[in-house]
């Protein structure tokens, strides 16, 4: 085979993998949609509310499967195919017993009932747990095998939960059924990650590595969560409900080129700049078209995302998808970031939440407009001093002279196949 013959293959491989995972990721967002609007249909109003607080304390506890996940996939992607049992079974251990103490708090300050957080551990832990195999196909790039992964896992996750609603199983039923579906569900990871192979004299992945990663995730989660909160704060009614509309433009931005990001992060953690370059470039390109969009189609996007009463508001739509398409390219700083082992890869997003939290509290005009404004600037900020401090060149030299040349285990003919 010519050399240009295995780049059109290898393209070709890439483009077949970057097609399945994001359809993966339609299937995990869109039966992570249908749980609520089900949950509509099938529960009374307390009912509801009690589901909509659950599975918002699950999506915090997941923080530490993202985490694992890219923790696993850059150390993998890096030293070849290490062991990763040790630090996801601490990731596990740690999870349960953080677990064990806060759901019982949230049961008694949040009204909810002993069993439904009991399951939503389980069902949370093993979701953690799913981490571990999720980063071994990324970090090997089996991309195939990932997106039919990630398909299961939201299968076990969500899938169950909206079979027991559907059956109408009410809210226990719904969680029983999420929680024994997402523990079956590991064992069809395991076997889909059969003859990933352990190279016993590759270094194990740190467990610090782990937490570092998941304070990453948990950081993107909370600066781009920060303004809908502080709007519900500080608004009224009303014009709370419009900002909640503008995030769904602000999240559909945001997660729309995850797909580059996945792809990428293995490449990334052996200090490729030529990935790093093209994934800010390709994601760039996404936020971009999606800015013009709304900025033609304002009304329709906000019609879209919230009811043909909201069509009005669609002056604001650039405004957060401008946001969205920001912490989209932030979002892949930070992977790189966290795959160049940078000390404190989520500094500036902690940073940016306080101050932008200060801001609304003290300066910022309580409007639609004005906590919008502050959110983009936020967003535009932090992704100028996330940019900065992830290309400069002293990080390169540093982190690129201390990386160990990656095995030959890890970059296969088979990664392309994704299998």
């Amino acid at each position: 085979m010519t050399g240009s013959d295995d780049g059109q293959g290898r393209a070709a491989g890439l483009g077949t993998a970057g097609v399945a995972v994001t359809l993966a990721g339609v299937f995990v967002n869109g039966l992570a949609y249908v749980v609520p609007v089900l949950g509509a249909r099938h529960l009374d109003p307390a009912g509801l509310s009690a589901l909509a607080t659950l599975l918002a304390l699950g999506a915090i506890g997941g923080v530490a499967s993202t985490g694992l996940q890219i923790a696993v996939a850059v150390h993998r992607a890096r030293h070849g195919r290490a062991a990763t049992a040790r630090p996801t079974l601490v990731t596990v251990v740690v999870t349960a017993a953080l677990l064990a103490v806060v759901l019982p708090v949230s049961a008694v300050t949040l009204r909810l009932t002993g069993p439904a957080v009991l399951l939503l551990g389980v069902l949370t832990v093993a979701v953690v747990a799913a981490g571990r195999w999720l980063g071994e196909l990324q970090g090997d790039q089996r991309f195939l095998r990932l997106a039919v992964g990630m398909a299961l896992l939201a299968a076990g996750r969500y899938g169950g939960m909206i079979a027991g609603l559907a059956l109408g199983g009410g809210l226990t039923g719904a969680l029983l059924a999420g929680a024994v579906t997402s523990v079956l569900v590991l064992a069809l990871l395991v076997r889909l990650n059969r003859g990933a192979g352990i190279d016993p004299v590759s270094p194990t992945l740190a467990t610090r590595t782990v937490l570092t990663a998941s304070g990453a995730t948990l950081a993107m989660l909370v600066v781009s969560y920060a303004d809908l909160l502080l709007a519900r704060r500080f608004l009224p009614p009303d014009a709370s409900g419009v900002y909640a509309v503008g995030t769904v433009l602000t999240k559909g931005a945001l997660w729309a080129p995850q797909v580059v990001t996945v792809i990428a992060l293995p490449r990334l953690a052996k200090g490729d700049r030529r990935t790093l370059l093209t994934a800010l470039a390709l994601v760039g390109a996404s936020g971009a078209a999606l800015v013009l969009a709304t900025t033609v189609a304002g009304g329709l996007a906000f019609g879209l995302a919230g009811g043909s009463e909201y069509t009005a508001h669609g002056r604001y739509a650039p405004l957060f998808a401008a946001t969205g398409a920001l912490y989209a390219l932030v979002f892949v700083l930070i992977n790189a970031r966290v795959a160049a082992s940078a000390r404190w890869p989520s500094a500036p997003l902690w940073a940016a939440t306080v101050a932008f939290v200060g801001a609304v509290a003290t300066v910022v005009p309580h409007s639609v407009a004005g906590i919008a404004v502050a959110a983009l600037a936020t967003a535009a900020l932090t992704a100028v001093v996330t940019g900065a401090l992830t290309i400069r060149p002293e990080t390169d030299s540093a982190s690129t002279s201390t990386r160990p040349a990656p095995t030959v285990s890890s970059v296969g003919h088979d990664t392309l196949r994704g299998g």
